[in-house]
């Protein structure tokens, strides 16, 4: 009882000190991504309603995966040059009529086409996004301000799939609608509350200094962190297989319905919902960086190699939990050595960099993880991840002493 009561002690103090900014960004990427439900039934959608191979279905979200990254790098340049304000609001609205158009294309090519154009959208939301985190809150709180922006985006993951589950059950074709609508009220609540908001500015001080570091380094020409991000990518390539084969796994192996899926995939958000804060807030204090970003990936790991002796719910239960477990304490303090490596003017550069490495794993974990468990089975599947990050730990362990 003790113990609870320190841990919901630390839970609230973790949410101390934020900005009224910080938590209105939280409400809308909550609310955004309440309705990003698309995403893990695309496969199970592709495969069961359009009757696509599992090689086909790979390749149409690897497309998701270019668009991404081409979102990423255009995102982090437009939030540089035109703001993150501007950029957020556009990626909001402009993805609206994307989802509202998918259900009418049902065949290989046209799939493909609105799905890189759809994540193309999407994407340039995601570096401007984290630079309006780092601008409206207190230096003090960045790794915080993070973690509340990712505790939203993960309750809001933890009732998207839930619904999804239950509409993907009626038709496919009310995913892409909600999402839809979704995107409009994030888009109006967005505009209302930001619009001519202004954020913490540079220092003075600083300002010479960091003039002098954007003469000499941009995002894409930091070696050390550009190695930092291959390895991100890596861990990113076995995480994200939670929104393409690990479904696909459900379904085919695990024979569960959408509804069970959509649980599942629930459980995820719920998880993250209640322990990120708290946790990071003690892992902040405990642990350096990359002490916490090694064994958050080395949890990644674990939770597909608990997969290998069958498919019972329990296990399944028990890997998600381990997944979200492994996202707590990778994905918050990789945004924060990317803002660490920057100064405010080349900010979206650096999170656009960091942003490629996930939209690299967006393409390379559907078209390799479906070729794989096509040819040769998921249990092999699970093997190859848990080697990866047996890779990525070393890296994390030899550059991050470098940084």
């Amino acid at each position: 009882m003790e113990q609870l009561k320190i841990y919901w002690k630390n839970y609230i103090s973790a949410y101390q000190g934020l900005s009224n900014a910080t938590w209105l960004l939280a409400l809308v990427m909550f609310i955004n991504q309440s309705g990003s439900m698309v995403l893990p039934f695309l496969g199970v959608y592709m495969t069961t309603v359009l009757e696509f191979s599992l090689k086909n279905a790979g390749i149409v979200l690897s497309t998701f995966g270019v668009g991404s990254i081409l979102g990423s790098f255009v995102g982090g340049w437009l939030t540089d040059k035109f703001g993150s304000f501007k950029i957020q609001a556009f990626s909001l609205f402009f993805s609206i009529p994307f989802y509202l158009i998918l259900p009418l294309f049902d065949n290989f090519i046209t799939l493909c086409i609105s799905i890189f154009f759809l994540s193309f959208i999407k994407e340039l939301f995601r570096p401007a996004n984290s630079a309006s985190v780092s601008y409206y809150a207190k230096p003090e709180n960045l790794i915080r301000a993070f973690s509340l922006n990712r505790m939203a985006l993960n309750l809001g993951y933890s009732i998207g799939p839930a619904i999804g589950g239950f509409l993907a059950a009626v038709s496919y074709h009310f995913l892409f609608y909600t999402n839809a609508f979704m995107s409009l009220v994030a888009g109006i609540l967005f505009i209302w509350y930001f619009k001519n908001r202004k954020g913490h500015a540079p220092e003075k001080s600083h300002s010479i200094k960091a003039e002098a570091q954007i003469k000499v380094k941009s995002a894409y020409a930091d070696r050390t962190f550009i190695i930092f991000s291959f390895f991100i990518a890596i861990y990113a390539f076995c995480f994200f297989q939670i929104l393409n084969t690990l479904p696909l796994f459900y379904k085919d192996i695990a024979r569960m319905t959408e509804k069970e899926i959509g649980l599942l995939m629930a459980f995820n958000g719920i998880v993250v919902f209640v322990l990120e804060m708290a946790l990071v807030h003690f892992a902040e204090k405990k642990f350096s960086l990359s002490t916490n970003m090694i064994i958050g990936s080395l949890f990644c790991g674990a939770a597909f190699l608990i997969l290998l002796p069958s498919a019972a719910v329990v296990l399944l239960y028990a890997s998600i939990f381990l997944i979200s477990i492994s996202e707590i304490l990778v994905m918050p303090f990789a945004s924060t050595v990317a803002v660490n490596r920057s100064v405010t003017a080349n900010r979206g550069s650096y999170m656009g960099l960091n942003g490629i490495s996930f939209s690299i794993a967006f393409v390379t974990s559907p078209l390799i993880g479906t070729y794989i468990a096509e040819t040769y089975g998921f249990t092999n599947l699970w093997l190859f991840n848990c080697l990866m990050i047996a890779i990525c730990s070393i890296g994390f362990y030899i550059i991050m002493k470098k940084m």
